[in-house]
């Protein structure tokens, strides 16, 4: 058996997978003012945590498995760089190994919540895939041939930064029209406000009668409610979404892609127009190498399962 431990700037969580089933969650906060070593002993105190209320003893826990943000070298088990904490070439895994005694291997997030649904999510019937997580920003990864794909040094699958709108709307990656900027939730809810103040009439003023008060359910309730400037919004944020999902179907050729991430709780309604967008634009076309388009079933537990899959993978 082994632990999966998801990395977060506010916390990290940890659980013992065993038998392809979850067991011990545990919780700490994380801290950007403390040291990496101290982050690392925080995080070994916690998957021992996890064993304990998993009912085992951690000298069974074979490897621990870490899923952090940021630019990962799992090659070498560092963390190139995370801003939120501003890290540096930190070799994470081997921090943690001093302490637990372990095998600990490491990889990106975003990369293991698509390793996750991979192996125990929407992505089981299929060898290859890609999830596409709509939140702040876009993340992502990618399943070929039953097998996470990293790229050089790790550095790849990150496709929220690659361009769906030439010279458009600047990203914080410095660079001008990413899909991030507006395939994310975020995206939404900045065209969302933009829209709402052009068009003062429109119901999702009645939804959201405060700008402060929207979020990504604003232009979607308003739409189910008949408001056709709602409408719009969800059409041309189907259509940013569905043009990069166009991009990697047709570079990649994958037999699914996931949605995850708050957005998909909207389920068919947005899969469905969804799927009316990118089917058409395919080259050879979906009749030929079919494609589903899905969302994802394990909610915030995919990096912890793709995490421990991980260790899994690399023992």
């Amino acid at each position: 058996m082994v632990i999966g431990i998801d990395l977060g700037g506010m916390s990290a969580k940890a659980a013992v997978l065993s038998d392809g089933v979850l067991a011990g969650k545990s919780r700490v906060e994380t801290n950007a003012d403390d040291a990496p070593e101290q982050t690392a002993v925080a995080l070994v105190k916690l998957a021992a945590e996890a064993a304990e209320s998993a009912g085992v003893k951690f000298e069974q826990v074979q490897a621990i498995g870490i899923g952090a943000p940021g630019v990962i070298d799992s090659a070498n088990g560092a963390v190139v760089y995370w801003s939120n904490f501003d890290w540096r070439d930190v070799r994470l895994a081997e921090l943690v190994r001093k302490h637990s005694g372990k095998p600990v291997y490491i990889t990106n997030d975003a990369n293991a919540a698509a390793l996750g649904e991979a192996k125990f999510g929407a992505g089981m019937p299929y060898r290859d895939s890609v999830l596409v997580t709509l939140g702040t920003g876009v993340g992502g990864g990618i399943i070929l041939n039953g097998k996470l794909f990293e790229g050089f040094r790790s550095a790849g699958a990150e496709i929220g930064h690659m361009t769906v709108q030439q010279d458009g709307d600047l990203c914080t990656c410095g660079r001008k029209g990413c899909y991030e900027r507006y395939a994310s939730t975020a995206g939404l809810i900045r065209r969302t406000r933009e829209v709402m103040q052009t068009y003062p009439e429109s119901g999702m003023w009645k939804i959201a009668p405060d700008l402060n008060k929207v979020d990504g359910r604003t232009a979607f309730d308003a739409m189910r409610q008949g408001d056709a400037v709602a409408k719009r919004v969800v059409s041309d944020y189907v259509g940013y979404v569905g043009e990069g999902i166009v991009n990697l179907v047709n570079l990649l050729r994958p037999r699914a892609v996931i949605i995850g991430g708050g957005i998909s709780a909207e389920g068919e309604t947005l899969l469905a127009p969804l799927r009316e967008y990118v089917y058409p634009r395919i080259y050879v076309s979906e009749t030929y190498a079919a494609l589903d388009i899905v969302c994802a079933k394990l909610g915030n537990d995919a990096g912890l399962y793709g995490a421990a899959q991980f260790a899994l993978d690399n023992l």
